[in-house]
């Protein structure tokens, strides 16, 4: 069973992954809290296929609730409205991110606070698996055969928090082994057993009795004995086992690096990205170009690049991996949110090849936050129905990324504008040639399913929010109410 644990702050939300036959938490990356968070989490739910969540509870050093504990299990509850099924457990989170940091230092690299959010994320879920290393149950959520705790479980780790919710999706983890008090405490109870069973049988009742109250007490003893034996096996075991899970982690990050195609990222930032990890340029260039064996390549027109098809992610990757690998693993991805979401037949629906309708996903990537994406796409499709020019100003700025990057002909707004391209929306009617970046899964379904509106134009005001309109004269007037610095910003 594969399981997302998320170190949850007011800022960012550190995300890490575990499958239940490995066992090993590893950093995924981390989420900006800026009001797409749960578009993002429900994309990594889909991406790994998996609902259960565990969320780092943070608590004070006196091991009290706070304010941030309260801001957590909110962030729970909405998680649960937001994701259908989805399951939480909290796990105690307390010194997490120093710890994470710590690892960072000892590896000798650079990093950011999301990247320590991330390795706090992946402390978190791995102690949470850790905290069933010594039970086999049914009901354990790392069993074989994939079957997690459903609402009915009620026990409970010492490491994880009770869960004060009736939630039937918010549940606490379990615990892994019997206590000696909880071992002398059943003994105990055999033994008034036995008692009263002697006091009932009138033969030699004395003698039955204090026998058995040897007994009981001869007992008592051993189990105390015996329990403390068993916990101090569990113990050494649960720490054998902690120990051997961090060697593993780190001879993993040794030979494992992560490299992440944000959405919106065009194949030349990619590219720079990937020589930056230490890949050779000639190496890079040569894998771009290669061929790759998937169905949904094969619509493209000749001489067409990858751009566009490169599904945002992070993923990890061994570091004799060739960058042909790493474009193939994106490749996949993109491959599996097209089929997963039909995507070929709802852009037919709408007139559109899947080619052209990655296309035009890009430039809505490039144009807009996620939450007006459908509306921004409407706007676009409109315009290519009544044969009027998209106008996309980020479609004049690829145009010239291809021709020139450093902007020494075209050095003024008016003279990006007239550039000859068929990438220039603003010269040429219709979608522009090809895609300009690769687009994330909110662009692509907001070209197959746009808002049911009618606007004609849009803009994004200086104060970051969209002003759509219907005709030319609104669109100016918009512009001069809400667009004096960011309209005039050069290509």
């Amino acid at each position: 069973m594969k399981i997302l644990g998320l170190d949850v702050g007011e800022k960012r939300i550190g995300v890490a992954r575990a499958d239940s036959s490995t066992r090993i938490a590893v950093p995924v990356g981390f989420i900006e809290v800026n009001g797409s968070e749960w578009q993002e989490i429900a994309r990594l739910s889909n991406m790994h296929s998996t609902t259960y969540f565990v969320v780092g509870l943070p608590r004070s050093n006196e091991g009290n609730e706070t304010k941030q504990s309260a801001y957590v299990r909110n962030f729970a509850k909405v998680l649960v409205e937001k994701i259908p099924g989805a399951k939480v457990r909290f796990q105690d989170e307390s010194l997490t991110s120093v710890v994470a940091e710590e690892r960072l230092k000892a590896r000798r690299r650079t990093y950011g606070k999301g990247e320590i959010d991330a390795e706090a994320a992946a402390i978190i879920l791995q102690d949470f698996i850790e905290s069933f290393g010594g039970k086999r149950s049914t009901a354990n959520p790392l069993s074989a055969d994939g079957s997690g705790p459903n609402s009915g479980d009620s026990s409970e780790p010492s490491s994880s928090d009770t869960l004060k919710s009736a939630h039937p999706n918010l549940q606490p983890s379990k615990e892994g082994s019997e206590r000696p008090q909880e071992i002398a405490d059943s003994i105990k109870k055999e033994a008034d057993k036995m008692k009263l069973k002697a006091k009932k049988t009138k033969h030699k009742a004395k003698t039955a009795v204090k026998s058995v109250s040897i007994i009981a007490v001869a007992v008592l003893v051993a189990a105390a004995a015996t329990g403390g034996v068993l916990w101090y096996k569990h113990q050494r075991d649960e720490e054998r086992a902690r120990y051997f899970a961090e060697l593993e982690a780190q001879q993993n990050a040794d030979s494992v690096f992560s490299f992440t195609v944000r959405p919106g990222e065009n194949i030349y930032e990619i590219k720079k990205n990937l020589i930056e990890v230490g890949y050779d340029a000639t190496e890079v260039e040569e894998a771009f170009k290669a061929p790759y064996d998937f169905d949904f390549l094969q619509g493209r027109p000749e001489g067409a690049t990858l751009e566009g098809y490169l599904y945002g992610e992070t993923y990890e990757f061994y570091k004799t991996d060739s960058v042909k690998d790493i474009l193939t693993k994106y490749l996949e991805g993109m491959g599996q949110v097209i089929t997963s979401n039909n995507l070929e037949e709802r852009y037919a629906a709408k007139g559109l090849s899947l080619y052209q309708g990655i296309t035009l996903a890009s430039v809505v990537q490039k144009e807009s936050a996620d939450a007006e994406m459908p509306t921004v796409a409407q706007v676009f499709l409109s315009r290519l129905a009544y044969g009027i020019p998209l106008g996309s100003d980020v479609t004049v700025s690829y145009a010239l990324d291809t021709i020139d990057p450093d902007r020494q002909t075209y050095a003024d707004n008016q003279a990006a504008l007239s550039v000859d391209s068929c990438y220039n929306t603003r010269l040429h009617a219709g979608l522009p040639c090809g895609p300009i970046s690769n687009p994330g899964l909110a662009a692509l379904t907001a070209v197959a399913e746009p808002s049911d509106t009618a606007y004609l134009y849009f803009l994004t005001g200086d104060d970051g929010l969209m002003y759509y309109s219907y005709t030319e004269s609104e669109h100016l007037q918009n512009a001069a109410a809400h667009c004096q610095n960011l309209c005039t910003v050069s290509l």
